[in-house]
């Protein structure tokens, strides 16, 4: 059997003895901490904190429920956010995706070589165009279509899905559709998107092209929580790569393919190992 290993994840107003009232804690209960990330953000004066620990072999160490329950007291005492996790379970993943599918293709191959701590569950898509290669890994494959019952109707198969597979976070990869402002609320902090693109620069469609036109020598990839505000949620990762004037705009897409999955696969990593904290518009990553 698996040792219980759970993570801690906290954010609060910063003042002197958080961290000490959190180790406390768990060396009171016979906690071995195996892993442990702190930062304070000046801007707004708030601390994160991000520890991994395991039963030291006391047998003193709750359930989670119990954890809970213990750790108010000291909650409340600092004005804390706080949750624990348990650090055996997998997020569950569903992959949204159109026609393009290099994104996907690179987070499949990835979790199915033990690489990225997810599971996935399922991917939905408004084209066939992945359908063989997602079922080659043994995925589930949903078809929802778009013109045969309209955008809303579609929109609301696709949340009922991702509800019923017991999914944590979904993730767009390249799929070329706007989700509702309805559908952005419901899945505040549970849906990543790949953008192709530096943001903020060049947002919207074909970013690669307006890169083209404007002669730069840097492009990217952004990956960023959903928001209603089209391409404006909380950036969890980036990466560029130079390019130069002798490069057209199929040579860039080229290139932007291989830097968004890589950008991509590190937010959705981050997010199941519980390292992203999310304040107003910006994201803290502990690792």
């Amino acid at each position: 059997m698996e040792t219980p290993s759970y993570i801690l994840t906290s954010s609060t107003p910063d003042t002197t003895g958080i961290v000490a009232g959190i180790t406390g804690f768990l060396a009171d209960r016979g906690a071995l901490i195996t892993e442990t990330q702190h930062f304070r953000d000046p801007p707004t004066n708030r601390s994160y904190l991000r520890a991994v620990f395991h039963d030291a072999g006391k047998g003193g160490l709750p359930d989670l429920p119990a954890l809970d329950a213990a750790f108010e007291p000291i909650g409340r005492r600092f004005g804390m956010e706080w949750k624990f996790h348990d650090a055996h379970r997998r997020c569950r993943v569903v992959v949204a995706v159109s026609k393009q599918g290099h994104c996907l293709n690179s987070m499949l191959n990835r979790w199915h070589s033990g690489t990225l701590p997810i599971d996935v569950v399922g991917v939905v898509s408004n084209h066939e165009d992945q359908r063989r290669l997602a079922e080659w890994y043994g995925v589930p494959y949903h078809f929802l279509p778009i013109d045969a019952v309209g955008k809303q109707a579609q929109e609301a198969r696709m949340l009922e899905l991702f509800e019923s597979s017991g999914a944590d976070l979904l993730v767009l990869a390249r799929y070329m559709q706007i989700l509702s402002v309805d559908a952005c609320r419901r899945l505040h902090g549970r849906a990543i998107n790949i953008h192709h693109s530096f943001l903020p620069g060049f947002k919207g469609a074909r970013p690669y092209h307006q890169a083209y036109e404007r002669g730069v020598k840097v492009i990217g990839a952004t990956a960023h929580y959903v928001t209603e505000e089209l391409d404006e949620g909380p950036i969890i990762e980036q990466e560029v790569e130079r390019v130069d004037h002798n490069m057209d705009p199929d040579e860039l897409t080229s290139i932007g393919h291989d830097i968004e999955s890589v950008a991509l696969n590190r937010a959705i990593r981050w997010h199941a190992e519980h390292r992203l904290f999310v304040h107003g518009n910006r994201t803290v990553v502990l690792r």
